[in-house]
């Protein structure tokens, strides 16, 4: 429509000095008209700049990634990128497969709790800047909440309570963070003499909480520690359907302190993860790296970033009755 050939098209967008003025104007008209727009990634392509990030997170319909997207996504906008959000569906063959297909698009991308290997997600760190969030992987940059910390503080809290038997409801066995929870709520309750079990693996959801409920009622233990807040929140509706008392019967602890968690009857106690702070970290990391570029990290990259937990009480819990 505009009568020139398509290079010309692309230098009076791409550099309009090198165009007559006249013919530049007309080409700007007639792309006004047709409602044309440049492709970012089709601009970029070339050289790799496509001011695109992503983050791939392993279930979006789970509140504990709520305040992460929010904060990456702001960082992301701040710094002049564009963030997208992929869903792994808690699987790590989708994950790999979304990979597979974003990869060729962005500059650098985020693994919120990722379900991949070590080695996959290290394969993955080589081909684009890569940060992993809630688990450490040698030689790739990593944002992690205190699990040892926020886990002992639930078991003193527990123990201060008068309960001397406790459970842990564990979530999926691909889990890093699940791991070292277990580990920190085990020589927690050593060091304080209790006695600990574990049950599971659960999935991280409501359904996963409520399949513990069940096994929760052929145990003894006066209170429990969940994986995270969803497991938490189904095994209180669960113990609650089969004539449980919470907390007079049993007090429950989740884990992350995601929206909703105060919702529920009675309000979850919890280990506050600072999700907000989690979406912020892992871009700022990743952005080091990309205006940073280098064939080793630098020695703050190959530290993990530690963020700090705590323990917020509320009405899930109480002294043992």
């Amino acid at each position: 429509m505009a009568g020139v050939a398509p290079s010309t098209v692309s230098r009076a967008f791409s550099r309009p000095g090198r165009v007559n003025a006249e013919t530049a104007e007309r080409i700007r008209r007639v792309a006004h008209e047709l409602g044309y727009r440049t492709s970012p990634i089709g601009r970029g392509l070339p050289d790799g700049r496509t001011a695109l990030l992503a983050i791939v997170v392993a279930d979006l319909t789970n509140p504990f990634f709520f305040e992460i997207i929010r904060s990456a996504e702001k960082t992301a906008i701040d710094s002049g990128y564009t963030l997208l959000v992929v869903d792994a569906h808690e699987s790590g063959g989708a994950e790999r497969r979304a990979l597979e297909r974003t990869l060729p698009l962005v500059e650098g991308v985020v693994l919120a709790t990722s379900r991949l290997s070590d080695s996959a997600i290290r394969a993955v760190a080589k081909q684009r800047p890569t940060v992993v969030m809630n688990r450490v992987v040698t030689d790739v940059p990593s944002v992690i909440t205190d699990n040892a910390q926020g886990m002992r503080r639930a078991v003193e809290h527990l123990a201060g309570l008068g309960h001397t038997r406790l459970t842990y409801l564990a979530g999926p066995e691909a889990s890093w963070a699940d791991g070292m929870r277990w580990r920190a709520f085990r020589e927690a309750t050593q060091e304080l003499g209790l006695r600990a079990r574990r049950l599971g693996p659960f999935a991280p959801t409501l359904a996963g909480g409520l399949s513990a409920a069940q096994a929760l009622t052929t145990h003894s233990a006066t209170a429990t520690v969940a994986y995270n807040d969803l497991v938490a929140i189904g095994a209180m509706r669960g113990l609650t359907r089969l004539g449980v008392d919470i907390p007079r019967e049993v007090s429950v602890v989740g884990f992350d302190n995601i929206f909703g968690s105060d919702f529920c009857t009675p309000p979850l106690t919890t280990v506050a993860a600072p999700l907000r702070h989690f979406g912020t970290f892992a871009v700022q990391r990743l952005l080091n790296q990309l205006r940073n570029p280098s064939p080793t990290l630098s020695p703050a990259l190959s530290v993990p970033a530690l963020l700090p937990a705590k323990l917020v009480e509320r009405g899930s819990t109480a002294r043992r009755g």
